[in-house]
């Protein structure tokens, strides 16, 4: 064992012991060093592993501190290993470096604070996303930009809104995120389904459906499709495209896990657009926090203008502190940063959901885990009893989520489970993930 792992080992070993827990400071390192005899260097590299593990963090002047969610999982008897979540574990984000950016935030935009601002959201931070968002491949004028309150916000304002195609019904694949379902059924919204497996989709009954369904727009996740976890290929993204040129169709592409894409060269369906079609959304939740509330929308000139005036009068504006905290995380580099340590820690667990999977032979269950993202997703042929499996799976501490609420009611479906590796680490994901797959199998008819 190398010296500076002896250190995390002790440190890690005092925590579950709670001779440390989140209300105590951890030794100074000149303690540690006097205690272990070793190098003021090494000691700093033991504190630093454990920072990457966020397992600990530093306070500026004050010394380094144990992060609460680490000793309430080492603490409890029966923790919930929770597939169910999609925003990243508290643990993951770096809020000590967000804190410093709100508060930068604050010092710079502290007038901003006392008056409404422009609701196409803050003009410093277009301008940074503007640039930010050719790394995916998109190139558009800042005047097409606006930041709204969310991508949920987003897409309710384009639901209701009028379109200049002047058709009214919405397209949504099935299954689909459940927060677009939602909000299509309180708004009562006319809408259509189409099918989306493994497979993809069929472009055959998509021309149909764009032809005699009076479609407004089609709602499509084309990377990542939620929950599936399916992308769609280059040739089905450009043909999907001429489709909607031919029948007067918009398309809105909800792009919510751009930044975990290893793949470079999975552009996203925007980019192939010549005809202006294509409505462009990525939130900045997932990634960093649920609380932000902060998401870019890309919109075609027609549309803009009564898009801002639906804005207007829904909030006004988007908050101020929350825009200008992310265009000062992204102008310091710490969003990037941020990034490819989660891409890297997610492929860790979407490579060891994929080996569990393998090792797990189930003839009547098939499942898709994409190379990289926060979940994966099994297919279950067969009738199940649904609400003994999630009992079941609740009595063992295993939370998954509901994905019969990602169907429009005419096309209800309980034979999707989608695994979700955000808040659940490797050794949890090879024990429990077994668990789910032999339960499933239980209540299978």
């Amino acid at each position: 064992m190398l010296k500076y792992e002896e250190i995390i080992e002790y440190i890690k070993n005092n925590i579950k012991s709670e001779e440390l827990n989140h209300s105590n400071r951890l030794p100074s390192i000149r303690s540690i060093q006097k205690l272990f005899q070793f190098s003021t260097g090494t000691v700093l590299k033991a504190y630093e592993k454990l920072e990457q593990e966020h397992i600990i963090y530093s306070v500026p002047k004050s010394g380094y501190y144990v992060v609460d969610n680490f000793h309430n999982q080492n603490s409890s008897k029966n923790p919930i290993i929770d597939f169910s979540a999609v925003n990243i574990n508290v643990e993951a984000f770096p809020y000590k470096n967000f804190q410093h950016c709100l508060n930068k935030s604050i010092d710079l935009y502290k007038e901003k604070l006392f008056t409404f601002s422009d609701p196409r959201g803050l003009n410093s931070l277009i301008s940074v996303l503007s640039k930010h968002i050719q790394n995916y491949q998109i190139f558009t004028n800042q005047n097409n930009i606006v930041i709204t309150s969310s991508s949920q916000q987003a897409l309710n304002i384009l639901s209701i809104m009028p379109f200049p195609n002047g058709k009214s019904n919405i397209l949504v694949e099935q299954p689909t995120y459940y927060g677009m379902i939602k909000s299509l059924e309180l708004n009562n919204i006319p809408t259509l389904g189409i099918n989306r497996d493994f497979n993809g989709i069929n472009l055959d009954e998509l021309e149909r459906l764009f032809k005699y369904g009076n479609i407004k727009f089609f709602y499509s996740i084309p990377r990542f499709h939620n929950p599936t976890g399916t992308s769609y290929n280059r040739h089905e993204k450009q043909e999907i495209i001429k489709l909607a040129e031919k029948y007067d169709v918009y398309i809105v592409e909800d792009d919510v896990a751009a930044d975990l894409d290893m793949n470079k060269k999975n552009d996203p369906m925007f980019s192939y657009d010549t005809s202006s079609r294509v409505i462009y959304l990525k939130s900045y939740s997932k990634i960093l926090m649920p609380g932000l509330r902060v998401s870019l929308l890309i919109l075609p000139d027609l549309l803009i203008d009564k898009f801002l005036q639906y804005k207007k009068w829904t909030d006004m504006t988007s908050p101020i502190l929350s825009q200008g905290a992310l265009e000062i995380y992204i102008k310091n580099g710490m969003f990037d940063t941020h990034t490819k340590q989660l891409v890297s820690l997610y492929k860790s667990r979407i490579n060891c959901l994929k080996n569990t999977l393998l090792e797990c032979t189930h003839p009547n269950i098939q499942y898709n885990i994409p190379e990289s993202g926060y979940f994966g997703c099994i297919y279950v042929n067969g009738s199940l009893n649904y609400d003994k499996i999630v009992a079941s799976l609740h009595s063992n501490n295993i939370k998954i989520f509901n994905t019969s609420e990602c169907f429009l009611k005419e096309y209800k479906c309980n034979n999707y489970f989608r695994i979700t590796i955000s808040n659940v680490n490797e050794k949890q994901i090879t024990k429990n993930v077994p668990i789910i797959l032999n339960t499933i199998e239980k209540y299978l008819s």
